[in-house]
């Protein structure tokens, strides 16, 4: 793999993590379509942690009351005792909604890689989570702020997190829908997302490291290690713009957009899938 494909698809993950438009269905079509080489497992990994530097970085204050406030500290100083409460209640409800994903991933991830991953299956799941965010995005009376999210909230959002393992998807999309679905404005249910996946975001980055460790002992990663670093970089510089970008984006906006690009995107790749039979 060059630099050159290394930039392309760091940018390609830093922008479809975050928006709901499936990064692991662009990250296979660009390859596929263009025959790109397959930069591996490193490179995958690479991916990975740049989008988690991304959404730590962007939510690193955000994370840190969270936990200092679940566990019972009180921080900041000046925050009042109503908002720790708040803090500590969401902290909980997000590692709560962190479990099916987890669960589900741990289970069936390399199964749903392997059954999944082909053209067929990613262009339906697109099309069809377009469907459901057009009716997601019709909903009346989005008033919900991330201060009222509940243990329904966290289970239904956190199971929804769930579907993102099968390509076309997004991780974003889905639960961004499923937040709409509970009544939550846009930017709530984007943000709720965000912080949502950061757990398996970084679950997916780190659970291959020591993979990754023993093929750089044995000398079997092919990519350089600055085409790697480019990669983390380029992700995250990409990722973090993406979600500041979105997350403003729905405060005065629908998802229309991002609908009508999924739909589109499905039926390009069902038009290629059948020209290259």
């Amino acid at each position: 793999m060059s630099l050159f494909h290394a930039v392309v698809l760091a940018i390609v993950q830093g922008l479809t993590e975050f928006l709901p438009i499936s990064s692991s269905a662009h990250l296979w079509f660009f390859p596929w379509a263009l025959h790109w080489p397959d930069g591996g497992l490193p490179f995958d990994v690479a991916l990975h942690a740049g989008t988690l530097v991304a959404v730590v970085l962007y939510f690193l204050r955000t994370w840190i009351e969270l936990v200092l406030n679940g566990f019972g500290i009180h921080f900041p100083a000046q925050a009042s005792s109503d908002q720790v409460r708040t803090n500590r209640r969401l902290f909980w409800l997000l590692v709560i909604g962190t479990i099916p994903g987890g669960i589900v991933g741990f289970l069936f991830e390399r199964f749903i890689e392997e059954t999944w991953r082909n053209p067929g299956p990613i262009a339906a799941a697109t099309i069809a989570v377009a469907l459901l965010m057009a009716i997601a995005d019709s909903t009346r009376n989005l008033r919900r702020a991330l201060e009222h999210v509940n243990l329904g909230d966290a289970i239904g959002i956190g199971s929804a997190q769930a579907l993102a393992l099968f390509p076309g998807v997004s991780r974003s999309g889905i639960t961004i829908i499923a937040g709409l679905w509970r009544k939550m404005t846009r930017e709530t249910a984007a943000r709720f997302s965000f912080l949502l996946s950061t757990p398996l975001i970084a679950g997916a980055a780190l659970k291959e490291v020591p993979q990754l460790l023993r093929m750089h002992r044995s000398s079997g990663v092919e990519l350089p290690l600055s085409t790697l670093l480019t990669a983390i970089v380029v992700s995250a510089v990409v990722g973090y713009a993406v979600i500041g970008f979105l997350l403003r984006y729905l405060q005065r906006r629908t998802l229309k957009i991002f609908i009508v690009y999924r739909i589109i995107f499905g039926i390009f790749v069902l038009v290629l899938m059948f020209l290259h039979r």
